[in-house]
């Protein structure tokens, strides 16, 4: 199995929100868009996005669109995050997404916040390298209720 970034293309755009269809991958990140079905929504996220000095990616397994992986926000807080496929999960293709971004963005500190029931990708974050730093919660759309989230951090 191949697992590779590269820039965000429009195409990718098609199976990225379709990806963000899926109601288990949702409850699981949790903090996800208010409503993600709205696809001009979606489209005008992206559209902000890209027009930005922020870092996004397409993730690809074997060449075929498996996600995506960002680094965003202003400097001393920057923060990643991503978004796999549920048909990968549990192969190491969000590690290897991960690992490689950070190869792409040398400055630290780098942040990141998780569910703090998101096993999958806290486990990913700590073999990436990141520490947790603190909790907070806050109301996670897809799950519909307020959600403990981990704070973490690598580097300075």
């Amino acid at each position: 199995m191949d697992v590779s970034l590269r820039e965000v293309r429009t195409g990718d755009l098609d199976v990225l929100f379709v990806l963000m269809q899926d109601p288990e991958a949702g409850r699981m990140a949790a903090f996800t868009a208010e409503d993600p079905g709205d696809r001009a929504r979606f489209d005008a996220h992206w559209e902000r996005i890209l027009g930005t000095d922020d870092v996004n990616r397409t993730v690809l397994v074997d060449g075929a669109v498996a996600g995506h992986a960002a680094v965003y926000g202003p400097p001393g807080e920057r923060e990643v995050t991503y978004w796999i496929d549920r048909a990968h999960w549990g192969r190491g293709v969000a590690t290897a997404a991960l690992r490689a971004l950070l190869l792409l963005v040398p400055e630290r500190p780098l942040h990141a916040r998780a569910a703090a029931d998101n096993t999958g990708s806290l486990r990913v974050l700590a073999k990436c390298g990141f520490t947790v730093t603190g909790r907070d919660s806050g109301y996670a759309h897809a799950r519909g209720e307020e959600t403990e989230e981990l704070l973490l951090r690598l580097g300075g």
